[in-house]
């Protein structure tokens, strides 16, 4: 007899998820997923102007602040056929690079890792032989011994406390935890040097936006960064060499211990290589413009279906039809009102509450669908079409990485492999390392085009009389996400966002097709179903972001006061 089991909420993602799963036999035969929030931006923004969506868009979430504002102001550019200035192309993809580098390295250490890391199991690690395990990894400068014996020792002084902060309510033990407790003892102490490493992206995005999160300065037709190289209060030569510093830094965790972590990490767990495969027809989108109008790129985008690389279709520009005319949504499955299956310039965005039922409505989440098919989106959706449109970066990383683990796992580890739990893990790392590069590469165009005396940052958009549609796409750290925006006489009358986690996390469709959640999770193991940690890998693998909300609770646990944003 199945057995369920409900997951209510998922920790450690951004908003609330709840998985239901049926077990047999210790394998998951059904799962649904369902997202226990109404995000509602689409509402608020009727009839406002259309420069201002960027502002409120990115204020749907906490995390993904950068990528909802670069897609709002694309959206508007793209349906008024507004070019934007080369400076203004360089300054957006600087702040998408280095906002994917803070997200991915945060994603991986503070977010999934422990589904994998066993930290009370690092008591028993030889600090000396971590060290030599580390170094045969890289010669990243903090794998020393003293280092480990310190991180050994912070660690003890945790348990005995009792007071395990970030590490509180672990599934320590767990059967499926299976590193040896030097590889724990190392990720631990490159989980706490994460939290450096994150902030120096931060920092670098700070110094071009103003903040983050709820960056400061795009507009629709550029940037506000002033570039003028004498004067102090603008973007000058000294901000400048910062911001390539600290990206630097960046690069050197990412390819010294973030890569070389989930290389080893795969291998030391190839028996999950065989799991989370799910949905393998796979979309990304074309990002970091070469050029003003959206024609040239420096990451390509496409589709792949069935898992085939030779499937590979590109998505060729920001106007592209093949993307444009592909993207619908259903909400058979979700709760808004009605049961159709539209496209997001023809949507409507209506609530309307049923409480769970699994044969019926059973998430506010809405289902993407691609030439009605679901699509896997996220880094490993960008890898594999990058590495299928011959793309020379993705390729060369791709192959360097699967070597690594072939030699660490004893045994020959193909390219079929990314499909799976450890494979999205992989493909968010080597996306990294991608952008890693990409960042010093695109921080020196912008530097020769200053050098070259073009300052321009903004080109002033017209709004005319009648009707404009547009979309705008960015591949966010999550994935392919898009806007889609309807004008009517200067304002807005209808915008609506499918976002990376909607593909992803998106319910049953009018075909009862699963979304990739709900299809990754069917034949995982559950060795303990009272401790779903088998669910928590595959999920957490997506880097789930349903949406923000902010609570405020006293010790108890129970709720001071609840804020309604007009």
């Amino acid at each position: 007899m199945a057995k369920r089991i409900v997951v209510d909420p998922i920790t450690r993602i951004e908003g609330h998820l709840r998985i239901d799963a049926e077990i047999k036999e210790g394998h998951i035969t059904k799962a649904w997923s369902s997202g226990q929030m109404w995000r509602g931006i689409e509402v608020i923004l009727q009839g406002r102007d259309p420069r201002d969506a960027w502002l409120f868009t990115q204020r749907i979430c906490g995390v993904c602040t950068t990528v909802h504002a670069i897609a709002s102001v694309r959206a508007v550019e793209n349906a008024l056929d507004l070019e934007i200035p080369i400076n203004a192309q360089y300054i957006r993809n600087l702040i998408l690079a280095l906002h994917g580098l803070h997200d991915h390295i945060v994603h991986f250490y503070i977010l999934s890792a422990l589904d994998w890391v066993d930290v009370v199991s690092a008591l028993k690690a030889d600090p000396g032989k971590t060290a030599a395990l580390a170094n045969s990894l890289s010669d990243w400068p903090g794998n020393s011994v003293d280092r480990f014996k310190a991180i050994k020792e912070k660690i003890k002084t945790l348990v005995d406390t009792g007071q395990l902060g970030p590490f509180a309510n672990g599934y320590w033990g767990h059967p499926a935890m299976k590193l040896p407790p030097e590889a724990n003892l190392m990720a631990v102490s490159h989980y706490l040097e994460a939290l450096d490493y994150q902030r120096k992206a931060d920092s670098a995005i700070a110094i071009l936006v103003g903040k983050n999160p709820h960056i400061q300065n795009l507009s629709v037709g550029g940037v506000t960064t002033a570039i003028n190289l004498d004067n102090e209060a603008t973007l000058n030569m000294e901000r400048l060499y910062w911001i390539k510093q600290l990206a630097k830094d960046v690069r050197a965790f990412v390819h010294k211990v973030y890569l070389p972590d989930v290389i080893t990490i795969g291998a030391l767990y190839k028996d999950w290589l065989e799991y989370g495969a799910g949905v393998t027809n796979y979309l990304a989108v074309p990002d970091m413009p070469l050029d003003t109008q959206g024609t040239r790129f420096d990451l390509p985008g496409g589709t792949i279906f069935d898992g085939k690389l030779d499937s590979a279709k590109a998505f060729k520009n920001f106007k592209d039809p093949y993307f444009r005319d592909n993207v619908m949504e259903s909400i058979v499955h979700s709760w808004y009102k009605g049961d159709w299956t539209r496209h997001p310039f023809n949507e409507d965005t209506v609530p309307d509450y049923t409480d769970f039922q699994e044969n019926g409505k059973y998430s506010w989440i809405k289902s993407p669908r691609f030439q009605n098919k679901p699509m896997q989106v996220g880094p490993l959706a960008q890898v594999l079409v990058g590495y299928a449109l011959g793309h020379d970066l993705t390729r060369r990383y791709v192959d360097y990485a699967l070597e690594r683990i072939s030699g660490l796992a004893g045994s020959k580890v193909g390219l079929e492999a990314l499909h799976s739990t450890p494979g999205r893990h992989l493909g968010r790392a080597i996306r990294a390392a991608v952008l890693s590069d990409l960042a010093i590469k695109h921080w020196q165009l912008l530097v020769d085009n200053i050098g070259r005396g073009d300052t321009a940052i903004f080109n002033p958009p017209s709004f005319p009389k009648g009707e404009q549609m547009g979309f705008g796409f960015h591949e966010a750290p999550r994935g392919a996400l898009s806007h889609w925006i309807v004008i009517r006489d200067g304002r807005i009358s209808n915008y609506q966002c499918v976002v990376p986690s909607t593909w992803n996390a998106g319910p049953r469709d009018g075909k009862q097709q699963p979304g990739p959640y709900e299809a990754s999770l069917v034949d995982n193991p559950v060795a303990i179903p009272e401790r779903p940690l088998e669910v928590l890998r595959t999920v957490h693998s997506f880097d789930p972001c349903i949406a923000c909300a902010v609570h405020m609770l006293d010790p108890k646990g129970e709720e001071l006061s609840s804020i309604k944003v007009l």
